[in-house]
């Protein structure tokens, strides 16, 4: 069972109001999965921004935290993305906003656009704190795709290292493969018939993934099958916000054309407005 290992984790730095809080996630994070730290600023890196850098990082330093600081003037998304390939970056963390207006969306943000090209998996915060939220509840897709077996054991490798307690395995089914008018009660029947069939169908290749996953990294974790009719992308995003899940754990998306920019499906539902702090696995 393959899973995505972490062992060098960037963070995209500004001198902004989030300053400490985009500093103190990725210092856990990295302490969590034993992973060195990356942080990339784009701009001019002075001695007074170097010291204040160090001054954050100190008490995690005293914990084990090795870390690098990269600078360089540029185009931020260029600079990153640049960064990531030179720092053999495996996992990127960006602050990201809840919910972007049209414009935005249209154009991309630069936590949006760098997430469409990363060559590494990408961790979207909504909410960066200071104080460390423990992440209890995990959902992760459960689609059938090449890339899942891989995304579900790497979300249980994570759950592991943040003490998470239940993950929940969301198989997002289309509700073209029911394709059939309810009219009566005898095609209602039958609809029911194949919504059951399916979900059996889903629920089986899930338990085949996870059957397939370490013991270890499954001990004292509650695993739950969800099966939901609907647009993939925009349902499993909106079951983790009923849930209020506090990861979601997709994914990546595969490469991204205007037309699917302008007409979003799958993973651009989650882009556009991200019910909470999401992690997608390359």
């Amino acid at each position: 069972m393959p899973v995505k290992s972490f062992g060098i984790i960037g963070v995209g730095v500004a001198f902004s109001p989030n300053l400490k809080a985009n500093l103190y996630e990725g210092a856990r994070l990295a302490l969590f999965l034993k992973a060195k730290l990356v942080l990339i600023h784009v701009g001019t890196m002075s001695d007074e921004k170097t010291k204040l850098l160090h001054e954050l990082l100190q008490g995690h330093q005293a914990e084990g935290l090795e870390y690098r600081i990269y600078c360089q003037d540029g185009d931020p998304v260029e600079v990153i993305l640049s960064t990531v390939s030179e720092a053999r970056i495996d996992l990127l963390i960006l602050g990201a906003l809840q919910r972007e207006n049209f414009l935005k969306y249209y154009l991309g943000s630069i936590a949006r656009q760098i997430t469409r090209r990363a060559s590494c998996s990408v961790l979207l915060l909504v909410k960066p704190s200071v104080e460390r939220v423990p992440c209890e509840h995990i959902v992760v897709n459960g689609l059938a795709d090449p890339k899942t077996e891989q995304t579900i054991a790497t979300a249980f490798s994570v759950a592991k290292s943040l003490s998470a307690y239940k993950i929940t395995i969301v198989e997002e089914i289309k509700p073209q493969e029911v394709a059939i008018s309810v009219d009566d009660d005898r095609s209602l029947r039958r609809s029911q018939i194949i919504k059951e069939r399916l979900k059996h169908r889903e629920e089986s290749r899930v338990k085949q993934i996870i059957s397939n996953i370490p013991d270890d990294l499954k001990d004292d974790i509650m695993v739950h099958s969800q099966s939901i009719f609907g647009k993939r992308g925009y349902s499993i995003g909106h079951y983790a916000q009923v849930v209020r899940a506090d990861l979601l754990v997709m994914n990546a998306p595969r490469k991204m054309t205007f037309w699917d920019r302008l007409f979003p499906h799958d993973i651009e539902h989650i882009l556009g407005e991200l019910p909470t702090d999401v992690l997608i696995v390359q």
